[in-house]
């Protein structure tokens, strides 16, 4: 029979502390429901690239629910519409705290119906309510469209995506995963540059409907016709090892921990609560952004701009971090991240047009970029990838809520104190405390299977 046992470093120093990092031992554990006989034709290669490119662009298409992309419809809807600046940050905290509770189910629906089937309905699901946005009236409407793009773009589409590229690959995942995520965030940061253009040629209404027709024809032809669940479905194994001479596709299934067990372990707190300060903290800039750096003397245009620097940098450090998730401890990774976004949140107090605004854009960029390549490769290590959809799934739910609070925070900072520097400078120690944590836990082991 098979168990899963996650193990603690040799060096955990207590019993009281083994407790904390030791998940639950000799517990057995079931392949996923998704895993099948292989259904399709044996490929001729190892295809974990070919997900790697399809998941790029899967990532890369979740921009338009994305902070980043929505920001720069913020003010001409308020314009248009008549709405407050408070007014549209409570409906984005709405609409994103309702789309943050369907996350653990698209997490099981990975793990149940895999990647292909869940892809094409989240594409299908996301288009249909990017189309829908270009006929909002009022802010009921706007709170419902709102928590349409952020359930099936920035959360789900984003989840299915790099889950995908997980799946299939173990020594070189790592590596795998800062691609999709550098590249997939080169694509996320274009949709702000190329819709502020679109939308002062045609408006915002325009804009909506044609982002809605492009995912439609991007997402569901890449999810139908490209993806596959797990490389046993073409009798393949991650990183396109060749099987020994007694596997097979039974031994070959992915085994790994549950939710449950996973919750138990420190670690997945620590990086959780990076991932979460990152959306907490880079979303509510990013939300304000033109208004912030406006404030801050650039223009309208600049500011926009400014995104540019955020994706180089992100570029930059998710390809170093995916690169060294697999050689360097996590907990260095989660400091440096950290000490990134609170440096980065004390900068924009003291910005000027120029390179001070580049150097803002870098620091946190390079914070979001780390830290979410760090999870993505990070946990099927340390928990396995037979649950690794819910298990991520509701990381993704805690992302995407705490997304939901930062533009409405600094909205009301803002209205209260007229500048943005008070909330900036209150906000920066958050990601100090969670570097702290970083230090002070042990990640556990890596799951292993083994048979008794």
């Amino acid at each position: 029979m098979l168990f899963s046992a996650v193990q603690l470093e040799p060096s955990a120093p207590t019993s009281s502390t083994k407790e904390l990092f030791l998940l639950p031992a000799l517990i057995p554990l079931s392949r996923p429901s998704s895993y099948r006989p292989s259904s399709y034709r044996k490929a001729n290669s190892f295809y974990g690239w070919h997900i790697v490119a399809y998941s790029t662009i899967a990532l890369a298409a979740s921009g338009p629910g994305q902070t980043a992309a929505v920001s720069v419809f913020i003010d001409p809807m308020m314009a248009d519409l008549g709405i407050s600046r408070s007014a549209i940050s409570t409906a984005y905290l709405i609409g994103t705290l309702v789309g943050a509770l369907i996350m653990p189910w698209i997490g099981r629906a990975l793990d149940r119906y895999g990647v292909r089937r869940t892809m094409a309905t989240i594409g299908a699901a996301f288009g249909g309510v990017l189309v829908s946005l270009a006929a909002v009236s009022e802010i009921v409407g706007l709170t419902a469209g709102f928590a349409g793009i952020r359930m099936a773009g920035q959360g789900a589409l984003s989840l299915t995506a790099t889950t995908a590229t997980a799946l299939w690959f173990t020594r070189r995942r790592g590596t795998a995963m800062g691609i999709v995520s550098a590249l997939g965030a080169v694509g996320i940061s274009m949709t702000p540059l190329v819709m502020e253009g679109f939308i002062a040629s045609h408006g915002w209404r325009l804009a909506w409907a044609v982002e809605g027709v492009a995912i439609w024809l991007v997402v569901i032809p890449i999810a139908l016709l490209g993806m596959r669940d797990r490389p046993a479905d073409l009798g393949q194994l991650p990183d396109g090892d060749t099987p020994s001479s007694d596997s097979n596709a039974d031994r070959n299934a992915a085994w790994g921990a549950t939710v449950a067990q996973a919750v138990r372990a420190p670690y997945f707190w620590v990086v959780t609560g990076g991932v979460a300060a990152c959306g907490l903290l880079s979303t509510a800039v990013n939300f304000h952004q033109i208004s912030l750096l406006s404030e801050r003397g650039l223009s309208t245009t600049a500011a926009a701009g400014n995104f540019l620097w955020q994706t180089i940098a992100m570029l930059l450090a998710t390809l170093a971090v995916g690169a060294l998730t697999d050689r360097v401890r996590p907990r260095w990774l989660i400091v440096g991240a950290m000490l990134s976004l609170s440096a980065g949140l004390v900068w924009g107090t003291q910005i000027t047009p120029g390179m001070s605004a580049v150097i803002f854009g870098a620091l946190l960029g390079g914070a979001g970029g780390g830290m979410r390549v760090l999870e993505a490769a990070t946990f099927p290590r340390y928990f396995g990838t037979a649950h690794l959809g819910s298990i991520r799934g509701l990381v993704t739910a805690i992302s995407v809520g705490s997304t939901a609070f930062g533009p409405l925070i600094y909205a009301y900072a803002y209205q209260v104190a007229g500048s943005y520097t008070t909330v900036l400078l209150a906000t920066a120690p958050i990601p100090v405390l969670i570097a702290i944590a970083a230090l002070l836990v042990r990640p556990p082991a890596p799951a292993v299977r083994s048979r008794l």
